[in-house]
């Protein structure tokens, strides 16, 4: 459970309150009579099931209903659209939700959602006949990722550093947001040097042929969730069993998808996306392995924004004090986070 916030977060929590108070009746969110609202606004990922999508499939929501809004290609602007009320949840790299609340945006963190491990990661990759073995030889080049100042960079810029190269070295290396689903066709057409891949979107890269790893997340940070859904404060507070149903039911689907065998998981994720009538091409979901989830039911651990504070801290992205990392999530809706919860 989060320790009590800073009086600025404080403030502007009241602040974004009374202004959706205001616009009651707006959104979907504006509870009547004082009940919670039983549909959540969000944005989704192109040819691919999130999370909350599954749970909802597996009626692990209950009485909570999804509205889909529209698709999204990147964390920070999937929060950025939670703290400002268009959307009620979004989700988005843990360091980015770090860099919105240390700018007093008035959100939480609920549950994890993805993560890195032996079979889910991001890798760094490069055509087969490319000179790019270690970092020194990134300077000068660009690298495609899906978005900026999120995941990908964060990850680059550490491997960068480790690898001994100056701030100004890194600063030579150039950065290039691409929608995920183009990533690949760029890299191949020699348009970007290195390209993040991740997820499905990887493997079906790799089972193309033809590209090779450069270094992958897992191999420099281990087994670790890296992204959280979040909330604004204002709707926890009016809605804490929406919340609840919520996180509940993702972290079910996160252990659904851990425990089945991996056809079964695929055969769902196909069915949803051919469900759901947006006229997108399912063939990547048939390559999904995990979820990368490191913690049962999605629970967030303290290190998981440490890392991630502790970089920014160092790369003069965070003024004043550095947050503490349990001001920054809480579990207390996670029936995962106590002994023999998740039933």
């Amino acid at each position: 459970m989060p320790s009590t916030r800073s009086p600025r977060r404080a403030l502007a929590a009241a602040v974004a309150l009374l202004a959706l108070t205001a616009a009651a009746g707006c959104g979907a969110d504006a509870a009547a009579g004082g009940n919670q609202t039983k549909e959540l606004r969000y944005q989704g990922s192109v040819g691919q099931v999130t999370l909350p999508e599954l749970a909802a499939d597996l009626g692990y929501l209950g009485d909570v209903k999804l509205n889909w809004i529209g698709n999204v290609t990147g964390g920070p602007a999937d929060i950025q659209a939670t703290a400002t009320g268009q959307s009620d949840f979004g989700g988005a790299f843990n360091g980015a939700i770090v860099k919105l609340q240390a700018a007093d945006a008035p959100i939480t963190a609920v549950v994890s959602y993805y993560g890195s491990d032996a079979q889910t990661f991001q890798g760094y990759y490069v055509l087969d006949g490319s000179p790019i073995r270690g970092p020194r030889d990134l300077i000068g080049k660009r690298v495609g990722m899906n978005t900026l100042g999120a995941h990908a960079e964060a990850v680059l810029r550490t491997w960068l550093a480790r690898g001994g190269l100056s701030a100004d070295e890194i600063g030579r290396v150039e950065l290039v947001a691409l929608p995920p689903v183009n990533t690949e066709q760029s890299l191949r057409a020699r348009q970007i040097d290195v390209a993040v891949l991740g997820g499905v979107i990887r493997d079906k890269a790799v089972a193309g042929g033809g590209i090779r790893t450069v270094f992958t997340d897992y191999e420099l940070l281990g087994a670790f969730s890296a992204g959280s859904y979040v909330f604004r404060d204002d709707f926890i507070t009016r809605n804490p069993d929406t919340v609840r149903a919520f996180v509940t039911g993702v972290g079910k689907a996160i252990e659904w998808a851990r425990t089945q065998p991996r056809e079964t998981v695929v055969a769902r994720l196909r069915s949803i996306i051919g469900k759901r009538g947006r006229n997108e091409d399912a063939t990547l979901v048939d390559y999904w392995k995990s979820s990368g989830v490191a913690e049962p039911g999605g629970v967030i651990t303290d290190r998981e924004f440490a890392t991630w504070i502790d970089w920014l801290a160092d790369a003069g992205e965070l003024k004043g004090a550095r947050p503490e990392p349990a001001d920054l999530y809480t579990n207390r809706f996670n029936a995962f986070a106590n002994p023999g919860g998740g039933a």
